[in-house]
C-alpha cells in the first residue's frame, strides 16, 4: 500500500518523512520525485510513504495513478503559523512561484502574509475536495503530532522502531 502525505507545505512534512523511515515495512521519503515528469514524477515503489507538498499541483494525476487504491494522511499546521513561515520565503519557491506565477504578480498592495493566507486556503481546499471521496485518509496535525503518529502506526500496521520514530518529532528539520 502507497501512502501519501498532503499538505500546504511549512508544517512538518520533512520531521513526518524522518519518523517514517523507522519503519521496517515502509519505505519513506520527502519530495523524492521532483526531478521527474509524465509517469515517472508518480512511479512510487510499492509500501512507500511519500511527503510532497507538490503533490497538491497535481492531484488529478494523483487520482490517475493511486486513486482510492493508496492510504492518504492530510498533514496540517496552525494555518498563522504556516502562513508566517511561507511569508519568511516570499522569495523563493512556492511562494514565488504563486505570487509570481499563478498570482501573475498579485496586487502590490496585498501584504506577504495575505498571499499565504491565500496559497494556504487554496492548497487547503483542494485537499479537501481530493480526499472527499478517499475510503483510506487520517487528518493528521503537527500540533498533536506524536499522538496522531501512534494511530497512524497501527492504522497502517507500521512495523520497526517506534520509539526513534516518535523522538523525530522533538527534532526541528527544514525550519525557516
Amino acid at each position: 500500500m502507497n501512502i501519501f502525505v498532503l499538505s500546504t507545505g511549512r508544517c512538518g512534512s520533512m520531521t513526518f518523512s524522518k519518523a517514517c523511515q523507522h519503519m521496517s515495512n515502509y519505505t519513506a521519503s520527502h519530495e523524492s520525485r521532483l526531478p521527474f515528469i509524465n509517469e515517472q514524477r508518480l512511479a512510487y515503489p510499492d509500501n512507500h510513504i511519500e511527503a510532497d507538498n507538490r503533490l497538491c499541483w497535481i492531484l488529478g494525476r494523483l487520482e490517475q495513478s493511486y486513486g482510492n487504491d493508496a492510504f492518504y494522511i492530510h498533514l496540517s499546521r496552525d494555518k498563522r503559523l504556516v502562513a508566517e513561515s511561507y511569508a519568511r520565503r516570499k522569495e523563493f519557491g512556492i511562494m514565488k512561484a504563486y505570487r509570481e506565477g499563478l498570482l501573475l504578480g498579485g496586487n502590490s498592495t496585498h501584504a506577504d502574509i495575505d498571499i499565504a493566507l491565500d496559497y494556504i486556503h487554496t492548497i487547503e481546499a483542494n485537499i479537501s475536495l481530493f480526499l472527499k471521496n478517499k475510503t483510506d485518509t487520517m487528518q493528521f496535525q503537527l500540533e498533536n503530532a506524536k499522538r496522531d503518529f501512534e494511530l497512524l502506526w497501527k492504522r497502517i500496521g507500521a512495523e520497526g522502531n517506534i520509539v526513534d520514530a516518535l523522538n523525530e518529532w522533538n527534532v526541528n528539520y527544514n525550519t525557516s
